[in-house]
């Protein structure tokens, strides 16, 4: 199989995925090593495919998403409902950060979409020697959220501030709500 017959088969198998593909099923799957599957996708974001790579595996990006940074706070008892609550509403929960006074910030990506994604995350957390991300501001943090329109996001804002789950931002933070992403760094 050729380069490009294979590059189409990559996004043929992402397409019809619902959850991550790792590189080494990918290489299985194609007959080839992993090393050529991160060529590949190197390939087909330069022609402008939107592939997304994260820990769990490859995803493809389809169509247009919005996206607001929330910043929240709770327990960690409450991890599993604040998550729920957002993909419950129809959001993807990207990433989660930190803004240290000292580090600046310090960011993890998630992607989860779904109450599935959220239960492996917390057993991945529950199971393992690592803390949420969180600690390391005392239960603060922030979530980038994506979603199909302006009125999801404007619809989950709405449940995470009546759950008591969104923080209020205070002036040296670098987010803003609705400007929907991270404010730069003045010089």
């Amino acid at each position: 199989m050729n380069g490009q017959k294979r590059r189409d088969k990559i996004l043929g198998i992402l397409k019809t995925s619902a959850r991550p593909v790792s590189g080494s099923l990918l290489a299985k799957e194609l007959d080839v090593s992993r090393q050529v599957i991160v060529q590949d996708i190197a390939l087909l974001r330069a022609g402008g495919d939107d592939i997304l790579s994260t820990n769990r595996g490859y995803v493809l990006q389809g169509g247009k998403k919005v996206t607001r940074v929330f910043k929240v706070y709770h327990t960690d008892d409450q991890t599993r409902d604040e998550l729920n609550l957002i993909v419950d509403n129809g959001g993807i929960v990207e990433d989660v950060f930190v803004y240290h006074k000292v580090y600046g910030v310090i960011r993890g990506e998630l992607h989860i979409r779904s109450r599935r994604d959220v239960d492996d995350y917390m057993h991945q957390i529950e199971s393992g020697k690592s803390t949420l991300l969180m600690h390391t501001t005392s239960g603060y943090h922030y979530h980038t959220v994506t979603a199909d329109d302006d009125e999801t996001l404007d619809l989950i804002q709405e449940k995470l501030k009546n759950a008591g789950y969104l923080a209020k931002l205070q002036d040296y933070e670098p987010v803003d709500f609705w400007t929907k992403g991270v404010k730069e760094e003045k010089e």
